[in-house]
């Protein structure tokens, strides 16, 4: 059933906020005004569905007594084509209010940092790395999103022991969150001369980019480090003092960065990834007090989770959390991953309607 109670409720206070989101005086306070915003935006789409399910609820009503009181055979079979339709839609027009009630995350929106590490197979996990990097780049063409190489710390044989990136576009984060974890590979690795499948682990981490709203950072709370960038980058990567490390004090997060030949532009994406860690902090905080009474079935916060595996020789890949496997393992790493990220969504979103 439809909690009218609770729709009639929301219809008041989005009837309060029209006439507060043309106030001056809160237009000064930016924090506060796009929060406001942001649930103007949301009651609007909720109050939208619901006036068209009353809508559709009254005409229902009136094709049923005009069944019930027109003994014309004419009328009547228009009025049971009528009702057939009007009920139809009201099954999904519920199904779709249903789906809006459901709390939004407000950092769905936000562009995604995506940090790639190599975790345990050495020179292979590397290389994997390097194969998920680009994996992430075709998803974001597919997707419209432009990317922004972030921080890059390349190995010998064209693998990275790690590698950060950005990309940005509508709903980014919203999609990339259940990309965190850790991504195991079995293939028979390039250096391996016996034909053994070995096993290896990359561990991803997906942030929403902070604004300077969402996270206040004091300069008292910064240690900066300057050094001379090293790989490959040209003339000039390894004769000037050109890379940022950022150490956050209270928290003891470093962040670092050697893309850029300019020092400054360094800096700017260090500061960026920092306020993005640090916003990814409270919101695992957060996270894990909301799911303290019970075990998640979509984990997006836990990092050591073993979230999916990709076996080289079956051509398969498979996410744990919802035991969904493809035998394209060739078209996945081209970035066709869209089947498995809406599902999980729709995993996650079911998830949120049983709290």
């Amino acid at each position: 059933m439809i909690p009218i109670d609770k729709l009639e409720n929301l219809k008041a206070e989005f009837l309060d906020l029209q006439s507060r989101v043309s106030d001056f005086e809160l237009m000064n306070d930016a924090r506060k005004y796009k929060a406001l915003m942001r649930r103007y935006k949301e009651l609007d789409a909720i109050i939208g569905c619901y006036q068209d399910f009353l809508s559709a609820r009254e005409q229902l009503s009136e094709a049923k007594h005009l069944l019930e009181s027109d003994d014309d055979p004419e009328m009547q079979s228009m009025a049971k084509e009528e009702i057939g339709a009007l009920e139809t839609a009201l099954e999904a027009l519920e199904l779709k209010l249903r789906d809006l009630l459901i709390p939004s995350d407000p950092n769905d929106e936000k562009n995604a940092i995506i940090e790639i590490r190599a975790g345990t197979g050495g020179e292979e996990a590397a290389l994997f790395v390097a194969d998920l990097y680009r994996m992430y780049s075709y998803y974001a063409d597919i997707k419209g999103w432009k990317k922004q190489l972030i921080d890059a710390n390349e190995t010998g044989l064209g693998g990275y022991k790690e590698i950060v990136m950005q990309v940005n576009g509508e709903n980014a984060y919203g999609l990339m969150r259940f990309e965190s974890g850790v991504h195991r590979v079995q293939r028979v690795p390039v250096t391996e001369s016996s034909g053994r499948i070995h096993t290896s682990a990359v561990t991803v981490a997906v942030l929403p980019e902070a604004e300077d709203i969402d996270i206040d950072i004091s300069d008292n709370d910064l240690r900066i480090d300057v050094y001379r960038s090293s790989g490959n980058g040209g003339q000039s990567v390894n004769t000037t003092d050109s890379a940022v490390r950022i150490t956050h004090i209270p928290s003891g997060l470093v962040v670092t960065c050697q893309d850029e030949k300019s020092q400054i532009k360094n800096k700017a994406k260090a500061l960026k990834v920092l306020r993005s860690k640090l916003l990814d902090l409270e919101i695992s905080r957060q996270e894990q007090e909301i799911a303290s009474s019970r075990k998640a079935q979509v984990s997006t916060g836990d990092r050591s989770a073993k979230i999916r595996t990709y076996n080289f020789p079956q051509s398969r890949v498979t996410d744990h959390r919802i035991n969904l496997t493809s035998y394209n393992l060739d078209g996945f790493l081209a970035g066709n991953i869209d089947e498995f990220i809406q599902s999980l969504r729709i995993a996650w979103r079911n998830e949120k309607v049983n709290e």
